[in-house]
């Protein structure tokens, strides 16, 4: 098998399809994106049995009923000259526990430490019924018209869940030492070579960074057992789903490279191809392993969500700026949690596909006012459709985005306003520096947009008159050991308190609701979580600020009162309104009302309404 260049796009979940495990059009115009420039396309997860789905609404491989739409699926990544590559996957004990009639069956009968129900120890029976289900789904996958097949050895699923230390606890010839732990995945593995005439990708994780798990050191054993078996390629990952998602999902909080590193070692010592993955999200990454480690192949998974033309515009096939992946999970992972199916805080177009940004012959002159996302997403999508446009922005574009990327290991979220101003440079928008009124606007433009975005929300609290909000994030404001109550504990509340923990500073976060960092995404809030553990942080949660008296802050719970004593600042995070004083005196004149200026929403919405907006005016 040859793949006509390095990239392959890496499986991603999508959410997209029903409870019957079926390819639905909105799978096959989303891999008709991503699939006409990349050597190979893996689909997400195909589930084996329809009792071990992650998702609901994952893509089955579990039954004949499945073959004819993964034909379709296999004839649109064929017909852009990609090859197909189906990724087998046994979850094990992490089946998803919210899915009625789903199964958990393990190399143990201990349940992940982070969640999940508890698995039945597989016995001989179960194991040869894993092994049939291998079997016939990767017969499916050739009569499907796949042209690889890719098992998954990694990530904590239940070949994993055998490999590691950690996690078999058996006491048979199937647990224990390495050369046992290694026979079952291997089983696996030569029943589904002698079931089908495919080439046969390994997907290990090159160290699960967990505790006596599984390390590099058996990674590369492992390696040379599978370059013996002669199989295709083996792809390094790194952690597992049950206990270090951050490394699972390669996280803007996980240090970029160190997946490459596992796989480097592991190619100083087979001779098969072998697949570098997780963070690869510049061109700068592309060639460092092209030259530096001699990346055999390398795949690219939310990359290639953030934008489906990375390796078009990498190889120089298609002349336009690369819309940078953010490593945030937040529009990808929050989109598929919250039942809305894979999405992109960057990428408008996804799980929408096909947007196409048309021409228009009816060219007008807009003034958008606002330089925020929302504005800068409709001002570059309206010069896209060759419209005329001017930015009104009294500060910087960027607007509260700017405060994005200055809380703890989040610097990669700068890289989208980059992505924007260097696109407003390149059509050479022309921007107004100060704050539009009637005079600007009446008679000299044939709309207008409002992108006046948001403000924050002030409480009315008694002795209120002195307070910071956001700016406390910027390097020259950030306080030094003192005593700071931060009222509001939602995710500018948590964020601007993960920053101060770390100046010494002793910090009390007041919250009115019973729960903390709601609109948070899910590993940026663990994370966050656990450094408060080992920081002065002092959470109430059900309570609301009374009054302020001086330095000392009273707070009630439950209908009991408390004070906080010797506070040397405050800080608001009780959310935040729209700002849009605009519209009325604009009154009959054409406008728009976009992003948090319409209503408050995060970033992906932002650019999302933007986008929508500019693409139908």
């Amino acid at each position: 098998m040859e793949l006509r260049n390095h990239f392959i796009f890496a499986p991603v979940k999508t959410g997209y399809g029903d409870k019957e495990g079926n390819i639905c059009e909105r799978h096959l115009n989303f891999y008709d994106a991503r699939s006409r420039q990349v050597g190979a396309v893996t689909p997400e997860p195909l589930y084996i049995d329809k009792g071990l789905r992650e998702l609901p609404t994952q893509i089955g491989i579990s039954s004949d009923s499945h073959i004819e739409g993964l034909i379709k699926l296999t004839n649109v990544i064929h017909s852009n000259g990609a090859k197909a590559i189906a990724h087998l996957n046994h979850p094990g004990r992490m089946a998803n526990p919210k899915i009625p009639g789903n199964y958990y069956v393990s190399s143990t009968d201990k349940p992940c430490e982070n969640a999940g129900a508890i698995p039945q120890q597989l016995d001989r029976a179960g194991m040869n019924k894993v092994i049939a289900l291998f079997k016939t789904a990767a017969k499916r996958a050739e009569i499907a018209g796949f042209d690889i097949i890719e098992l998954q050895f990694g990530h904590g699923y239940l070949l994993a869940q055998f490999l590691s230390p950690a996690v078999n606890n058996r006491n048979d010839e199937y647990g224990g030492c390495w050369e046992n732990r290694i026979k079952f995945p291997l089983e696996v593995l030569d029943a589904v070579k002698s079931s089908v005439n495919l080439d046969i990708i390994v997907r290990i994780s090159g160290d699960e960074i967990i505790p006596n798990g599984f390390k590099l050191e058996e990674a590369i054993k492992l390696a040379r057992i599978l370059d013996k078996k002669g199989i295709a390629a083996v792809h390094i990952s790194a952690g597992t789903i049950c206990s270090t998602p951050p490394w699972y999902f390669q996280h803007m909080f996980v240090p970029k490279g160190k997946t490459w590193e596992f796989a480097k070692a592991i190619k100083n010592e087979i001779l098969t191809p072998v697949i570098f993955v997780g963070q690869i999200n510049t061109f700068d990454d592309v060639n460092k392993l092209l030259t530096d480690y001699k990346a055999d192949f390398i795949a690219l998974g939310r990359p290639l969500v953030a934008d489906e033309n990375f390796v078009g515009k990498y190889l120089g096939e298609i002349d336009a700026s690369l819309r940078p992946c953010l490593s945030c999970s937040d529009g990808c992972l929050g989109g598929v949690r919250s039942g809305k199916g894979l999405g992109c805080l960057v990428n408008p177009t996804v799980g929408r596909e096909p947007q196409i940004i048309m021409a228009t012959t009816d060219k007008k002159h807009f003034a958008i006012v606002g330089g925020g996302l929302a504005g800068m997403s409709a001002a570059v999508t309206l010069r896209q459709r060759c419209h005329n446009v001017t930015i009104f922005e009294k500060e910087k574009l960027g607007g509260q985005f700017n405060y994005a990327h200055l809380p703890p290991k989040k610097d990669t979220m700068k890289s989208i306003v980059d992505y924007y101003k260097s696109e407003i440079e390149k059509f050479e928008i022309p921007i107004i520096h100060k704050e539009a009124g009637v005079s600007d606007l009446q008679g000299k433009f044939d709309a207008v947009i409002i992108a006046s975005g948001s403000r924050p929300a002030i409480p009315q609290i008694d002795g209120l008159d002195k307070y910071y909000w956001a700016e406390l994030l910027r390097e020259e404001n950030l306080p030094k050991e003192k005593n700071i109550v931060i009222i509001g504990g939602g995710l500018i509340g948590m964020e601007i308190a993960h920053k101060l923990v770390h100046r010494a500073n002793k910090i009390y976060i007041i919250e009115l609701l019973d729960e903390i960092a709601r609109g948070m995404e899910m590993i940026e809030k663990t994370l966050t979580l656990k450094a408060f553990k080992d920081a002065d942080v002092n959470i109430f949660t059900n309570t609301k600020v009374t009054s302020i008296d001086g330095d000392k802050v009273n707070i009630e719970s439950s209908g009991a009162g408390k004070s906080l004593a010797n506070i040397d600042m405050i800080v608001l995070a009780t959310g935040m309104q729209s700002y849009n004083p605009l519209s009325k005196e604009l009154g009959d004149i054409e406008h728009y009302v976009i992003g948090d200026a319409s209503a408050v929403g995060k970033a992906q919405d932002a650019i999302r309404s933007g986008f929508d907006l500019a693409l139908n005016l």
